[in-house]
């Protein structure tokens, strides 16, 4: 979902290659002849679902990042890396498929013209499983991903060393939830929205109330955007009444960055309630499944509630700045904008205090029992 350091996107940075020009690519770069590839949906970079003939036929997802993003090689290098060590680490990351000089990724040209853009490409495995955005969500799932996003950024902040982590150091990255206070300049974005003054009172409330208190969190290395779409899951159960699942995927790390314990589970919260009929009890669930692995302090606790209003503030703002800057992807750019803004209102109508008094009671029942 990133788009720069400093979120200062310039127009036709998406690239625009079509589905043979992409399976050229696959040929030139990678070595592999494609049988059938197409197009799928994609925030600034342009993805493609790819089969090559091989024993059982080989899917892989060739990512071509952004013009801009493709000028941070090392960034890059940190969020495949990090992805190779996760998926030697047990969890269900995407690997890389080496170039033919034997790299992770190349820089590469959108077409043969003089001065076009380059663009970064990576051919990664392709991750079985369905959206979470396309399913019923329920207890049992909510909690396997809290417990998910806390062991991630657990193992990343204590066992991944690559020299290239250095660049999750991303100071004014717009989607980091520290820089909640960067929104002032974009939210004019919103128009004469009726809920504007309720976006400009979060944001104000984390100027007050969370960023004095930043110093105090446990920081470690985020994912950053463990939403609705980029968590996928399968099945473990033939029951319909009660399904149990398990995550099969985790996408897009272009998001990375060093942040904070509860800027994890504040992000997973507010996206899980995004497709939830009974959004204000997910935030509990995924509480539950997170503080499994690692439990928030007092503070950490007392700050929540904003990150996740937070969190809700930039989808709409930066959003909208972005379907400004791009008419033509405006319908994907927005699609869950009317969403969230009906969840922001309800938590602001609601009251912090009887927000939490939800999710930590739900969390509380956890320690009683946990879900099979």
């Amino acid at each position: 979902m990133s788009s720069g350091n400093d979120f200062q996107p310039q127009t036709l940075t998406k690239p625009a290659l079509g589905e043979q020009e992409a399976a050229e690519l696959v040929d030139r770069v990678f070595g592999l002849k494609v049988s059938w590839i197409r197009s799928l949906p994609s925030y600034d970079d342009q993805n493609f679902h790819v089969c090559v003939p091989a024993e059982g036929a080989a899917e892989y997802v060739l990512k071509i990042t952004n013009s801009e993003d493709s000028q941070e090689p090392d960034l890059i290098e940190a969020q495949t890396q990090a992805m190779m060590f996760l998926s030697a680490e047990g969890f269900p990351s995407a690997t890389p498929c080496l170039t033919k000089d034997g790299n992770i990724m190349s820089l590469e040209s959108g077409d043969t013209r003089a001065g076009s853009k380059k663009y970064m490409v990576r051919l990664l495995t392709y991750l079985p499983g369905t959206p979470v955005a396309k399913i019923a969500t329920n207890a049992q799932i909510l909690y396997e991903i809290g417990r998910l996003a806390a062991s991630m950024d657990k193992v990343l902040s204590e066992k991944f060393h690559h020299p290239s982590v250095k660049s999750l150091h991303r100071g004014q990255f717009i989607w980091n939830l520290a820089n909640v206070p960067l929104l002032d300049q974009y939210i004019y974005a919103l128009g004469q929205n009726k809920y504007r003054a309720v976006v400009e009172q979060v944001i104000e409330q984390f100027k007050g109330k969370v960023i004095p208190k930043l110093s105090s969190f446990r920081a470690c290395i985020n994912h950053g955007d463990l939403n609705d779409h980029n968590i996928l899951v399968d099945s473990s159960s033939a029951s319909l009444e009660n399904p149990q699942y398990k995550v099969s995927g985790i996408l897009d790390f272009s998001d990375m960055s060093y942040g904070y314990y509860v800027f994890e589970v504040a992000i997973a919260i507010m996206y899980m309630m995004i497709e939830s009929p009974d959004p204000l009890s997910v935030g509990g669930h995924v509480l539950a499944g997170f503080e499994s692995i690692v439990s928030l302090t007092a503070e950490e606790r007392g700050a929540l509630f904003l990150l996740v209003s937070g969190r809700f503030a930039q989808s709409l703002v930066i959003a909208a700045h972005t379907a400004l800057l791009y008419p033509e992807n405006k319908e994907y750019l927005t699609i869950t904008a009317k969403t969230v803004w009906k969840h922001l209102m309800t938590m602001f109508e609601m009251g912090q205090e009887a927000v939490e008094k939800t999710w930590f009671e739900t969390a509380k029942a956890y320690t009683h029992h946990a879900p099979a």
